[in-house]
């Protein structure tokens, strides 16, 4: 069927107008950018008060059991396709057009809803920070109320502005202008190009890396076990529950295999990536886990910045300073490098003219495609500025894990269409290691509301509407027929 013909292997593996500049150490500093932020400075506190409790080191070691699976079908996929990397290119290569079309459109919904809600989180930092030194902003510029800018609107068309909308607007707030700042600011610097994007990003890494040994400095001589006393209070269900919330910290390890154009060696340094840094972030996090719950009743975790209140509880505010500080600059990394990736998935879809080919265009003297990063940081801008995202935030599990069941197949059936194909890495003990990560995956997604799955299937629909009315009959292989 022609829905189901796939994208030549390693068609584009050589050229590309992107600036190969990325070595394995960068590839893997990106993917550390990626993964600490948010849920080794907010979830694992929530996480273990609300899901888990103790056994929220479980939770972590279930969530990367899953990540660990589907890494390695990302290392092997991404050492014998070359080319454009994701899991969208991956399943042009293997699975066909269709299927890459759903899950391009996955990682559209993943990476930019992610970044908008990191972008929220980072706000709420920033201004605590500013707030600590005097110089907090107005309740109506650090909250965000969309019924209030469609109140302002309909107010200016008509005077007849509905009341359910003018009672949401006066419940207060109006922009989260730190969130469109920053947005903005990583526009301007994915811009200037990815050498610069790569060093800004390797320098807030390290300052995160050194706020998280502070804290493992300061807790490992003041655990106290009977903290760790009952250990799993919520059970089994518990754990999986934590998974499920926790699966959140590890996005954004896939953002590795986006960064594969502009690898200097892709076939060899993004497999070197994606496992480095998400073995380093796995054991980050367990470390982390399990000391924040033996240093405080784990029941006392369930607040916006756990790790710092954790330090101010122990009498130590300077370290709370410190890894306050660390929080900030964990968050700008993920905020990067998610939006790094969603504009190369965007770029590789509109240069398969799946999407509008005017968006293909890379700019000859930054060799970073423009128009795409505008376009998405617009976007972005204007749902973390607006919007007050809540359970949102599951449709990016439910989106990334989807993905991710998809690269798990792509290695098994590629092992059966094209056994003959170059493989720098192989999975190990495949298909059972494929298999086992689709397992992992599905059991996570199954532990999501019904709710998320709703919102899941709308987003579905309506890319499958874009598909066949625009995407299917431009398609780069289906003009080629």
């Amino acid at each position: 069927m022609r829905l189901f013909r796939t994208k030549p292997v390693n068609a584009d593996y050589r050229e590309t107008p992107l600036n190969r500049c990325l070595t394995a150490t960068d590839l893997t500093m990106l993917g550390i950018g990626a993964i600490i932020g948010a849920g080794i400075f907010v979830l694992t506190g929530i996480a273990a008060a609300t899901r888990a409790g103790p056994a929220i080191v479980l939770s972590y070691v279930v969530a990367g059991l899953a990540c660990a699976f589907t890494a390695l079908s990302y290392a092997e996929l991404s050492a014998a396709i070359g080319g454009c990397g994701s899991a969208y290119g991956y399943a042009y290569a293997g699975l066909g057009e269709i299927v890459a079309w759903i899950i391009g459109w996955d990682l559209i919904l993943e990476y930019g809803v992610a970044t908008a809600t990191v972008a929220i989180g980072w706000s709420g930092y920033v201004d605590n920070a500013l707030s600590a030194m005097g110089l907090g902003l107005p309740h109506s510029l650090r909250v965000a109320n969309i019924f209030a800018v469609a109140s302002t609107c309909l107010g200016l068309v008509h005077a007849g502005v509905p009341s359910w909308i003018v009672s949401r607007a006066a419940s207060g707030g109006f922009i989260n202008l730190p969130a469109v700042l920053v947005i903005l600011v990583l526009s301007a610097l994915l811009v200037t190009g990815m050498r610069q994007s790569a060093r800004f990003n390797a320098a807030m890494v390290m300052i995160k890396l050194i706020a998280i040994a502070i804290f493992i400095g300061v807790a490992v001589f003041s655990v106290q076990p009977m903290y760790w006393h009952p250990f799993a209070p919520f059970g089994w269900h518990g754990i999986m529950g934590g998974a499920a919330l926790i699966f959140f910290a590890y996005i954004g390890f896939d953002a590795v295999s986006t960064a594969a154009e502009e690898a200097r060696v892709p076939q060899r340094d993004v497999p070197i990536g994606i496992i480095a840094s998400l073995v380093i972030c796995s054991v980050l996090y367990i470390v982390v886990a399990g000391l924040l719950t033996g240093i405080v009743p784990y029941k006392t975790l369930n607040v916006p910045s756990p790790v710092a209140q954790s330090m101010l509880q122990l009498g130590h505010p300077w370290a709370a300073g410190l890894i306050a500080a660390g929080a900030i600059a964990g968050l700008t990394t993920v905020m990067l490098v998610l939006y790094y990736g969603l504009t190369r998935v965007f770029l590789a879809m509109a240069r398969d003219q799946l999407l509008p080919p005017f968006f293909s265009a890379v700019h000859p003297k930054t060799q970073t495609p423009v128009r795409v990063i505008l376009l998405c940081g617009i976007i972005i801008a204007l749902i973390s500025g607006f919007t007050p995202i809540s359970d949102v935030v599951e449709l990016v599990n439910i989106g990334t894990l989807a993905a991710f069941v998809l690269v798990c197949a792509g290695v098994i059936v590629l092992r059966r269409t094209r056994p003959d194909l170059p493989r720098p890495f192989r999975v190990p003990w495949s298909p059972l290691v494929p298999l086992l990560g689709i397992g992992f995956c599905l059991y996570l997604m199954f532990s999501l509301p019904m709710v998320t799955w709703v919102r899941f299937g709308v987003w579905l629909t309506i890319g499958l509407v874009v598909y066949f009315s625009y995407s299917r009959r431009r398609s780069m292989i289906q003009t080629d027929s």
